[in-house]
This record gives C-alpha cells, sequence and structure tokens, in this order.
C-alpha cells in the first residue's frame, strides 16, 4: 500500500474504532437504563391505577396522553441532530455499529 493510501486511511481506521467503543458503550448503558426506567414507570403506573380503584386518587389519563404525546413530539425535534452525526460519517458510522452489538449484549 502507498504512503498516501496509508496516510488517508489511519485517521479513518481510528475515528470507527474509537466510535464503534464509544457506540458500543452507550448502547449498553443505554439498554441497562432503560430497563430500571421502564420498570420504575410501570411500578408507578401500577400504583396509580391501585390507588385509583381504592378510591384513594383520582388520575387524570387525558393530561397523562397528552404529556405523553409532547414528550414524543420533543422526541422528533431532535432528528435534526441527525445531520450533525452525518457530518461526522466514519465516527457516527462506528459508534452506529458499536451501539447496535451494546443494546444486544444488554
Amino acid at each position: 500500500m502507498s504512503e498516501q493510501a496509508t496516510s488517508y486511511l489511519t485517521p479513518l481506521i481510528t475515528q470507527l474504532g474509537v466510535g464503534g467503543i464509544i457506540g458500543l458503550c452507550i448502547g449498553y448503558a443505554l439498554k441497562k437504563v432503560a430497563k430500571i426506567v421502564a420498570a420504575i414507570i410501570g411500578l408507578f403506573t401500577l400504583g396509580l391505577l391501585y390507588l385509583q380503584t381504592k378510591g384513594l386518587i383520582t388520575v387524570d389519563w387525558l393530561g397523562v396522553e397528552a404529556w405523553g404525546n409532547t414528550a414524543l413530539g420533543q422526541l422528533a425535534q431532535m432528528e435534526g441532530d441527525l445531520g450533525v452525526v452525518l457530518a461526522n460519517l466514519p465516527f457516527a458510522g462506528g459508534a452506529i455499529v458499536g451501539l447496535g452489538i451494546g443494546l444486544k449484549m444488554g
């Protein structure tokens, strides 16, 4: 391989490797945190349902639904951040692959 080709490939391989390792760590952590958050939300909702059936509280489920729709709308606004990821494609490519592996492992 020529010296010029090596000078182009070395930073690319480094970015892919580092991005992959970081993505792996993020994916693994996200999956673990998501499981904990899902358990907490589920137990909280179960508690609200129980207290409502006993007549101790009244839950505005339409308000809860509206709050959920607002939260999902804010997530949709984050799609603009995809352009930043695409600008750093080699690093992002490695990070996305690592993220996928980390989510599988978690």
